[in-house]
């Protein structure tokens, strides 16, 4: 009996196909899954890590709740031309804290994992509100509304237990002055050493959108301005090459 045979009998007999279809997935989802019971963290720990901000945790959820990652991924490949054009390659590292991640391979606009202190704030306020001002060829819609949009953190604190609940480690200290570090970031004239205590001295203080009061896009630009930034590349070493 020749191969064409065998796999006929396979083909018109949809228990047997099933069964061996089935014995297929199997195993190589075991080989797969399997190793990873044997690791001890999937995720390699990199140096500079840590929570988001308030301020930037309500930003990442309006990047989300405008459908921001439909048209931007946050992953840089290690491939030289994407490399070349956006910068080191995204570490797993940086999106432990993300509740969903953002990776993905959408680019109608650019990646923007590495897009934190690329541009100033006025060219993202002046984006946000004229994309086609900055980017004559850009697709993207406007999102000027964001500046007249008033957010006052008042429920930041809620936010950030549920992050805390699966599993990133907002401490006790970070939950109970949530609302007061949100106010801190966005005004370079509070009292935010407690914020920088918090969180390190890589926060980025100031009027982000140049406004009074804080705004959706105060919030959105701090998000985007950390973007890529907490990792030192400079001295980073990946762990397979140690």
């Amino acid at each position: 009996m020749g191969i064409l045979d065998k796999h006929k009998i396979l083909e018109t007999n949809a228990t047997l196909l099933l069964v061996c279809s089935f014995l297929v997935v199997t195993i190589g989802g075991l080989v797969q899954i399997a190793p990873l019971f044997w690791l001890e963290n999937t995720i390699e720990e990199v140096e500079g890590m840590r929570p988001y901000t308030p301020l930037e945790l309500a930003g990442r959820d309006i990047y989300i709740r405008e459908g921001c990652y439909v048209c931007h991924s946050q992953m840089i490949r290690p491939m030289r031309d994407e490399v070349e054009r956006y910068g080191p390659y995204s570490l797993a590292a940086e999106s432990m804290y993300d509740h969903p991640f953002q990776w993905g391979s959408k680019r109608t606009g650019p990646d923007l994992a590495r897009v934190g202190g690329r541009y100033s704030d006025e060219w993202h306020v002046d984006h946000l509100r004229n994309p086609q001002s900055v980017v004559p060829e850009s697709v993207m819609p406007k999102y000027g509304f964001l500046e007249g949009n008033r957010i006052d953190g008042k429920y930041i604190g809620d936010v950030m237990t549920a992050n805390a609940f699966v599993g990133v480690p907002y401490s006790d200290q970070m939950l109970e002055n949530a609302q007061a570090d949100f106010r801190a970031q966005s005004d370079p004239d509070a009292d935010y050493d407690g914020l920088l205590e918090r969180y390190g001295e890589k926060v980025s203080v100031r009027n982000f959108d140049g406004q009074p009061g804080i705004s959706e896009a105060d919030a959105l630009i701090a998000y985007l301005q950390m973007l890529g930034t907490l990792v030192d590349f400079s001295t980073f070493t990946p762990v397979a090459n140690r």
